[in-house]
């Protein structure tokens, strides 16, 4: 009698052993997935803090200055479109910094192909390798595709400036945004892409484009004031594109949460965009 109940202890051990076994690495799976989905909600909803530019920064693709050394660096790491891809094919990282009169955007891209296939800056613009700067003004986030309660602005190799504008068709608006990519002197993969950007608030009029503002146009199109503690909505995202019809990859600084298995959704809701806010 004991003989048998040492074996049907020895067997149930046995049993608790191999299902622990069996389960613990899903556990320990379904610990590391809830971390990692913590982690990007957290990214997600961080306000992200965008330091005074103390002197002059020059659009020249070289950012040389004090103030860029001292900002700090974000990723470009969340996959919107496409699949998963190496670091040499893409990587990315931005910097932001701040003055009365504008935003300062600093990109650094490894990309080994940059493509531009489409001449005309308002068709397909999209497919091309492709710096896109969201932003919300007043951060109030909701719809903004034909109206500009938010842009997602374009920014193509040749220096041309895209978007939607409120006739339902896209525009270039390169009065508000001046920029210049250079090559790193060592690695020629990664290139560095700087920004100066006008921020307009959401009644901005297509029709009134003239730039410099005549008089007239002060109070419907006039590049808002920025000021410490001001808060915005901001988002970036990288095209890539190496020779195909279309691009091939879409990678965003925010994670975006699929509707209906969409998270290409930054170009219609300001809803998903991140937050910084301005500081001195």
């Amino acid at each position: 009698m004991a003989k048998e109940w040492f074996k049907d202890k020895s067997r149930a051990l046995l049993i608790k052993t191999f299902m622990t076994v069996l389960i613990m690495p899903a556990m320990f799976s379904d610990l590391a997935i809830a971390a990692e989905a913590a982690k990007h909600v957290e990214h997600q909803h961080e306000t992200i803090e965008v330091s005074y530019a103390t002197k002059d920064i020059i659009i020249d693709g070289k950012p040389d200055e004090a103030d860029w050394q001292q900002a700090k660096w974000h990723p470009i790491d969340h996959m919107i479109l496409g699949p998963e891809i190496s670091a040499d094919d893409f990587s990315g990282r931005y910097k932001l910094l701040w003055s009365e009169e504008q935003l300062y955007l600093l990109t650094e891209i490894v990309d080994d192909v940059l493509y531009d296939q489409t001449a005309d800056s308002t068709v397909l613009y999209w497919d091309d390798d492709t710096v896109e700067v969201f932003l919300d003004e007043d951060a109030s986030g909701g719809e903004h595709q034909f109206n500009h309660n938010a842009f997602a602005y374009h920014v193509a190799l040749d220096r041309q400036v895209a978007d939607f504008s409120t006739l339902k068709q896209a525009m270039t608006f390169n009065e508000h945004i001046e920029t210049v990519w250079t090559r790193d002197a060592t690695d020629p993969k990664k290139i560095y892409w700087e920004m100066a950007i006008h921020i307009f608030p959401d009644n901005y009029d297509d029709s009134l484009t003239a730039f410099p503002l005549k008089h007239e146009q002060v109070n419907q199109v006039s590049p808002v004031t920025l000021f410490a503690g001001k808060i915005m909505g901001f988002m970036l995202a990288y095209c890539d594109n190496d020779r195909s019809k279309q691009r091939e990859n879409f990678i965003g600084s925010h994670p975006i949460k699929a509707v209906d298995g969409d998270m290409n959704r930054g170009y219609k809701t300001a809803d998903i965009f991140g937050k910084i806010k301005l500081i001195k």
